[in-house]
Order: C-alpha cells, then sequence, then structure tokens
C-alpha cells in the first residue's frame, strides 16, 4: 500500500543511542516486502533528552510507531498513554505503538525471548530452576518471561543489590514459583535447566565473560546456556559452555522474534520468524550490540 504520489504510507523507527549497530532496519524492511506493504523502517540515534520530543513525533499519521533500545526504555514510561502487562512488569517498553493518535507501550522483549527458548529446545518443565545473569532491564525481562512460565528464577549479579532489587520489585503471578537474588557461589548450578546471560559482559570484549567456567561445570549435561548477545556470533560464555559439554545458543532468535511481535503489533500482519532471520544473513559486522537491544 502506499499514498497516490507512490510515497510510502508507513513509517516506523527505532530509537536509540547509539543506533548505528541495529540490525532492526535490515528485518522490518524485509517484513514490509514480505506482507505487501510500502513502508520504511529507519534507526535514529535519539539522545535522552530528546527523547520525549521524539516520542510525540511517533502521533504523526502514518506513523506505526518505534521500537526503543538503549537508553530509553525506562524513560519512555511517563511519556506513553497505556502500558501493557509486560510493559508495568517489566518496568520497561521496547515497542510504542501508534493507535489514532494514542501511545501504547508494550515489551516484546520477553515474549520474544520465551519464543527463542522454545526454538532452541528448551523444554518448558514446571518449577524448573534457572539462573538470570545481570540486573538491568534484559535480565527484567527475562525474568518475566521465565517466572510467567513456572521457572523458578534465581537472579546473580556482580552488586547483589541490583538482583535483590528485582526479586524484591517481582511480584509473581503464582506464588508457587519463585524469584531470589543470590551471589554467585550460592546459585542453584547443580540443578539449574537453564542459563540467561542477560548482562553486557561481552559486549566490547569478546575474551570477557560474565561466568567463571568453574560454575559452568556444575551445571548438569542438559542444561542450556542462552546468552542474549548475537554480536559476536558465539562468546566466550558459549565457547565454555560447550567446552563443558553444554547447549548453548546466542541471541539471534530472541533478536528476530521481538521484531516480528513488534511488526504484527503495528500492522497486524503475522509475518513468520523465518523472514526477520533470513534478512539477518551474510552481515557485515556492524559492531558491538547490547544485550538484549534491537
Amino acid at each position: 500500500m502506499s499514498l497516490p504520489d507512490g510515497t510510502p504510507a508507513f513509517h516506523a523507527f527505532l530509537y536509540a543511542d547509539p543506533a548505528a549497530h541495529s540490525l532492526s532496519p535490515r528485518m522490518h524492511r524485509a517484513a514490509f516486502a514480505h506482507a505487501g506493504l510500502n513502508g520504511t523502517y529507519d534507526a535514529l540515534r535519539v539522545a535522552p533528552a530528546d527523547l520525549p520530543g521524539a516520542v510525540e513525533a511517533l502521533r504523526r499519521p502514518g506513523v506505526l510507531g518505534a521500537n526503543l533500545s538503549l537508553p530509553h526504555k525506562e524513560a519512555a514510561l511517563p511519556l506513553l498513554d497505556s502500558l501493557s502487562s509486560a510493559a508495568r512488569a517489566v518496568g520497561a517498553v521496547n515497542t510504542i505503538v501508534h493507535r489514532d493518535g494514542q501511545l501504547h507501550g508494550d515489551n516484546t522483549d520477553s515474549p520474544g525471548l520465551r519464543d527463542a527458548l522454545y526454538d532452541a529446545g528448551y523444554i518448558w518443565e514446571e518449577g524448573a530452576e534457572v539462573i538470570v545473569l545481570g540486573a538491568g532491564g534484559a535480565a527484567r525481562a527475562a525474568v518475566h518471561a521465565l517466572n510467567c512460565g513456572q521457572q523458578n528464577v534465581t537472579v546473580v549479579n556482580r552488586t547483589l543489590e541490583r538482583a535483590q532489587a528485582i526479586a524484591a520489585d517481582w511480584h509473581a503471578p503464582d506464588a508457587h514459583f519463585q524469584v531470589t537474588a543470590l551471589p554467585a557461589h550460592a546459585a542453584p548450578w547443580e540443578s539449574a535447566a537453564l542459563v540467561v546471560n542477560a548482562s553486557s559482559a561481552g559486549l566490547n570484549d569478546p575474551d570477557q565473560t560474565p561466568l567463571d567456567a568453574t560454575f559452568l561445570t556444575r551445571l548438569p549435561a542438559r542444561t542450556l546456556v542462552y546468552d542474549m548477545v548475537y554480536k559476536p556470533a558465539e562468546t566466550r560464555l558459549m565457547r565454555e559452555a560447550r567446552a563443558a559439554g553444554l547447549n548453548a545458543e546466542n541471541g539471534l532468535g530472541m533478536l528476530a522474534h521481538q521484531a516480528r511481535l513488534a511488526f504484527r503489533a503495528w500492522t497486524g500482519a503475522d509475518v513468520p520468524v523465518s523472514v526477520f532471520l533470513n534478512a539477518l544473513t551474510d552481515l557485515t559486522d556492524p559492531g558491538p550490540a547490547p544485550a538484549g537491544s534491537a
């Protein structure tokens, strides 16, 4: 669909600072083409001070909305007219949807992680033990996805107080499944079915890891190690996990799934996740990408 003069009828954006690393334009442009929609998607660098004006601009006719990445996911909350239950629970927005002049905030990182874990072969056994590394917005999205999926979650972070803040803020939908915060040495490694890296470790230094390899040797052979980082494609954490005989996956699947859900919210078109993933093949490395970023 296009306007009578041939210009695109739909526009969507990524707001981030920085934004040059983003792979989202490639994915969403492929989705527009697959859905037969004449739309544009642009990654814009938006400084924190400029976020209110940039969000207000999303109310213009023809604008579908925007994705948000660092550092805007929490700052945008008071600028929106409504929030999804996931956005409220996580305390962060990564997708803004424009409908009739109103801006609705959603968080597709949480269900995006859930769907990526399904694809990676993770078996969602009720009451399974999961360890989440990190205590930022990506970790909060992970806790939401996992605990709502009836998993017991232990948050591990170098600064224990930040992990404790997540556990204290979380209001579990079912009291049978807990969110706790522990130092690394006290986490339930011997019984963990899944370890999710939601920290920034390894982003700027491929030899950096969020976890001492000795902890990996304590994990059961069936444990999946899921690293939200997708650049580089194989992180040190993944290499060391595989050396310990474990399965390991990067965050590319989560990136594609959260994009698919955002695109569906904007357009109503249910584009297969394969379209988003195929758009990421043969990439020229744009540099490190933040964990959980778009």
